[in-house]
């Protein structure tokens, strides 16, 4: 990691992307985080809430405009529209395919060696957006994905079979979305197949797999939006990036068989996101395919001129 990276979160006036910031100067990573927002009073405020902390960090933390965040090593997007209670993901395109064109446009141009972040939903599609705009490399642009709904998985998984969630190599996959879905099949506790063991064969898979793709609802309906816990991993994608860690992180990234964008395991590190293999079974190769199909779909309804 450099002395001094360079780190913009646009969209930073927003919970999501000041969570991310905050989080970034909490875990300590060595950056200067510039907060970047089309409302620049609301982004001043909260680089200025967050530099209060950035004496405890040895990061920084200043507004900035989108020409600066054009020249900086990370650029991640949190920009878009809210989520609104009950509402698919999905739904979110067609406003915020046009705040994405605007971004790119305004923040030109471009560091080569960037890595994007994006965090908007539909997280995929957006991710597609960016890189298709930017043409830059596929692996130079990822999306936040299903890291934020794998970590859920663990936690759910954790309570239940009362084993450390770090402990627990289980992923969701495909879409960050409705389509979601958990690859049991190469899930893992102690290089033993979690489906092998016992404490697993008295649960519900269908249930858990549905109360971890209904969290993000109950989470917007009772307090509007979900920051916190997005803030927070990535800010850990970002020092995997940073640091060149290369991390398996599960990251909406280009699948070039499925020739889209989606959430795999894929190693993190200075270059982007690269996707691993992953043993899958037939269901779930299907389930892959399914996502492929939907993303792909979306993305086709877009006028990229």
């Amino acid at each position: 990691m450099s002395s001094r990276s360079k780190v913009a979160v646009i969209g930073g006036g927003g919970n999501v992307g000041a969570a991310v910031a905050f989080s970034i100067i909490a875990c300590g990573i060595h950056a200067d985080v510039i907060i970047v927002d089309a409302a620049e009073k609301l982004a001043e405020g909260q680089a200025l809430d967050i530099a209060d902390a950035s004496h405890l960090s040895p990061a920084n933390c200043c507004v900035g405009t989108f020409k600066e965040a054009g020249d900086c090593d990370v650029i991640i997007i949190t920009a878009g529209a809210r989520q609104q209670p009950g509402e698919p993901r999905s739904k979110l395109l067609n406003r915020n395919y046009s705040i994405m064109k605007s971004i790119i446009d305004n923040i030109k141009p471009i560091k080569e060696t960037a890595v994007f972040i994006v965090v908007s939903n539909p997280v995929d599609v957006l991710a597609s957006v960016i890189q298709r705009l930017t043409k830059l490399p596929y692996n130079q642009v990822m999306g936040s994905g299903t890291f934020l709904d794998s970590a859920r998985l663990r936690n759910n998984l954790s309570e239940k079979l009362k084993i450390s969630s770090s402990s627990i190599h289980a992923y969701i996959l495909g879409e960050h979305g409705d389509d979601q879905f958990v690859g049991w099949s190469s899930a893992t506790v102690a290089g033993t197949p979690l489906l092998s063991y016992d404490a697993i064969k008295d649960l519900d898979l269908n249930e858990i797999e549905k109360d971890i793709s209904r969290k993000a609802y109950e989470i917007i309906e009772a307090k509007g939006s979900t920051y916190y816990g997005i803030g927070l991993h990535v800010a850990y994608l970002t020092r995997a990036v940073l640091g060149d860690e290369r991390k398996v992180i599960p990251v909406s990234t280009f699948i070039k068989q499925y020739d889209a964008y989606m959430s795999i395991p894929s190693i993190v590190g200075a270059k982007g996101a690269e996707p691993v293999e992953i043993n899958l079974d037939d269901q779930e190769k299907e389930h892959l395919q399914h996502a492929a199909i939907k993303i792909k779909g979306m993305c086709d309804q877009l006028n990229y001129n």
